[in-house]
């Protein structure tokens, strides 16, 4: 049995969970999304709508949940190499492409760093540490990415993700439709292109 303090808090849980819930439904039902993500526009536009969705329900951005993601895996981690290995390993699931090559620079610098101390570099070494990100620095440097463009970096992976949901939207979507399709009642109907379906029919 619950008790009553409880149970009040698992009440003012749900209440939240419920407001954010109908706030974000709000949202959608006035937004149009197309579901068509080898258009920039409407991922541009769908990616613009997710964010009045996350900042009106106070959801956490994609870098956000990101980087506590990278916290919460990588915290009982006390090397630097098993680090980055988990690093790749949370990348690749993600479904996102290291396109400047920058994974492999940062193992070849952390490579140097271990040859000169001739053992395993750990987190808690601060000063060799401060060694690697040094040397990260001038990987970033290489590569013309700069710290005072990270917002820009942000929007880029909004954008990547927003595609990505889109083309699980419209896989998900032609599916349903495929399936319809073989029922007797709807064989004779055309199956609509998916771009023309409004979201908002359906919420």
């Amino acid at each position: 049995m619950f008790s009553l303090y409880e149970k009040a808090m698992l009440k003012n849980i749900f209440l939240d969970v419920k407001k954010k819930f109908e706030t974000a439904m709000g949202i959608l039902r006035k937004e149009k999304i197309t579901i068509a993500p080898e258009d920039p526009a409407a991922v541009a536009q769908y990616a613009k709508v997710m964010k009045t969705v996350r900042e009106k329900t106070d959801l956490w951005t994609e870098s956000q949940t990101i980087k506590h993601a990278i916290e919460s895996e990588t915290k009982d981690i006390p090397d630097a190499r098993g680090y980055l290995l988990k690093l790749q390993d949370m990348r690749i699931k993600q479904g996102l492409k290291d396109e400047l090559g920058a994974e492999a620079m940062m193992m070849d610098a952390l490579e140097k760093i271990e040859k000169e101390l001739k053992k395993p570099l750990m987190r808690n070494d601060k000063k060799n540490m401060a060694s690697l990100m040094a040397e990260f620095d001038k990987i970033n440097q290489k590569l013309g990415v700069r710290r005072e463009d990270l917002p820009k970096y942000e929007e880029q992976l909004e954008l990547k993700i927003a595609k990505a949901q889109l083309e699980e939207l419209k896989k998900e979507a032609e599916e349903a439709m495929d399936t319809q399709k073989k029922r007797e009642e709807f064989k004779d109907e055309e199956v609509p292109d998916v771009k023309s379906l409004d979201i908002r029919n359906f919420i």
